[in-house]
């Protein structure tokens, strides 16, 4: 049995040493590049698992690299309400953000094809606290910087096609999907066509993985309870559970996370031989966006190696999400 209650202090260290610092060295390799355009990397990560908590270390640690940092999460692009509303509309998780289509990624893109071209970076922000809990638009940051991470819990993930779709539902059955999940996830893949580009013009891909995929649930209730009992805003534990099954559900990991980690064999951090690792795709995955690391995480979001294919079973990926 796991131990309850991991030490967010301790979990973000851990997350520093073996994704922060090699991360930022390989930004930094990047930039060094002769005529070279201002790096984008990507983060990948459940919810819960500290990618807010990682950036914020990054961007403080970046200057001894020689590094302007900015970091930005894609929620911050989320498109206005009435927008949201318009196209979540009848989902069958309740929520007006989270799943794939909720996001503005063509001012993503816009936004940092002109940084590129010389501008200030300048990114929307959002602010879940308004609308009654909605959230929207709060305005742009604008800010000076040689270099960008952007995380989120479906960065990198590609659409697979109507017929993928359909044989990755049939090894689904462990996941619970209710019948309207099922119906509404071939409508999810097509919305992941919307974020291509913004996959085609980054660097670069880091993916956290949890050992389990149910605990991620578990560490975005944990951080949840930190947060009110620090005094904080806080979310009703229903509308919680909403907007984390969203996550998992409306992109199952096991047909969209999970092969970006089995197709990994990059340079910076390997884990090992993965034959036999699952995955319900024969093609490569990854395509023109480059997987650079790869680092799993335990039930305390500690680094431990990946190097067992079965840790990658469609069995150990969705135990216990219901």
């Amino acid at each position: 049995m796991e131990p309850k209650g991991p030490s967010p202090i301790a979990a973000a260290d851990g997350l520093l040493q073996h994704v922060g610092l090699p991360l930022l060295s390989h930004l930094a390799e990047l930039r060094s590049r002769p005529n070279r355009r201002r790096p984008v990397l990507l983060l990948n990560g459940p919810v819960g698992v500290g990618k807010s908590t990682l950036v914020r270390q990054l961007a403080s640690l970046a200057p001894a690299h020689g590094l302007r940092l900015a970091v930005a999460s894609i929620d911050d692009a989320y498109l206005p309400l009435p927008e949201r509303l318009n196209r979540l509309a009848g989902n069958p998780f309740g929520v007006t953000r989270v799943p794939p289509g909720s996001h503005d990624v063509d001012l993503l893109v816009e936004r940092i094809e002109a940084w590129r071209g010389g501008a200030c970076l300048r990114l929307p922000r959002f602010d879940k606290t308004l609308a009654a809990g909605q959230g929207d638009r709060c305005g742009a940051s604008e800010e000076t910087a040689d270099a960008l991470v952007l995380e989120g819990w479906l960065m990198g993930c590609r659409p697979l096609g109507e017929d993928a779709v359909a044989a990755g539902l049939a090894q689904l059955q462990d996941w619970n999907l209710s019948e309207a999940e099922r119906n509404w996830l071939p409508r999810w893949d097509r919305e992941l066509e919307s974020y291509e580009p913004l996959w085609r013009i980054a660097d670069g891909l880091w993916v956290l993985r949890p050992r389990r995929w149910c605990l991620a649930r578990r560490w975005r209730f944990q951080a949840e309870a930190r947060q009110r009992r620090a005094g904080g805003s806080w979310l009703a534990p229903e509308e919680l559970e909403r907007l984390v099954r969203s996550s998992l559900h409306s992109l199952p990991p096991p047909l969209y996370q999970d092969p970006l980690v089995a197709k990994f064999d990059g340079p910076i951090e390997a884990h090992g031989d993965r034959e036999g690792s699952f995955s319900p795709l024969a093609n490569d995955l990854s395509g023109e966006l480059p997987i650079v690391g790869v680092t799993q995480l335990d039930g305390r979001r500690r680094w431990e190696p990946l190097n067992h294919s079965a840790q990658l079973s469609p069995s150990s990926s969705s135990s216990a999400i219901g």
